[in-house]
């Protein structure tokens, strides 16, 4: 499938290049009238060119429709999560499932701030999680505990069996001391008073 994606991203560039080409070279006027009927007349006599023409045609609306399914369907898997219960059909919002997530923030004291990126596809549901720590976390530590944490929950939320892959990236890891420092200065420069070292003559 990855090989048959390759080519037609291809094939596809290639064609819509060519085409592109051939308008630019019309635009330039150097391309006449003649020479595309000339052209057409030497597809159209010849039978290997007619076989040709024909082929890339039908390979061009193939693979077209096959984009335009594998978009539509990569649209579609994005933006819910689907399942079947004994009543019927269940469909969970994926900005549903990251509100979830994003309040673990709230529970592991050592998370300064976390943005989830959920993914539903044939293969599981993927989270990607942006974290941004404080300077005190212990990272192999913590990135295990979030993912137990964040698997469990999801989990216990959807109630699913499928494959729940979460790959997490540290942004930012803020100091602890930096932090307090800053907020000390800003204290005390509110807290001078303007032109207090100059006194009455």
């Amino acid at each position: 499938m990855r090989i048959f994606t390759v080519f037609g991203i291809l094939f596809y560039a290639g064609v819509t290049i060519l085409i592109g080409i051939v308008l630019i070279v019309f635009s330039l006027n150097l391309l006449q009238p003649q020479d595309i009927a000339d052209m057409m007349m030497f597809a159209r006599d010849s039978i290997n060119s007619r076989i040709i023409v024909g082929l890339s045609g039908l390979l061009l609306i193939l693979i077209s429709f096959s984009f335009a399914q594998l978009i539509l369907g990569r649209f579609q898997r994005e933006k819910t999560i689907a399942f079947n219960t004994s009543s019927g059909e269940v469909t969970v919002a994926l900005s549903a499932v990251e509100d979830l997530i994003k309040r673990l923030s709230g529970i592991i004291p050592e998370i300064r701030e976390l943005r989830p990126d959920v993914i539903a596809t044939k293969k599981g549901i993927i989270v990607d999680l942006r974290v941004v720590l404080k300077s005190e976390a212990n990272i192999p530590d913590l990135t295990s505990r979030l993912q137990e944490i964040t698997r469990a929950k999801i989990q216990d939320m959807l109630g699913i069996e499928e494959q729940i892959i979460i790959r997490i990236h540290v942004v930012k890891i803020i100091a602890q001391e930096d932090k307090e420092r800053r907020k000390k200065d800003t204290d005390k420069e509110e807290s001078a008073i303007p032109f207090g070292g100059y006194g009455r003559v």
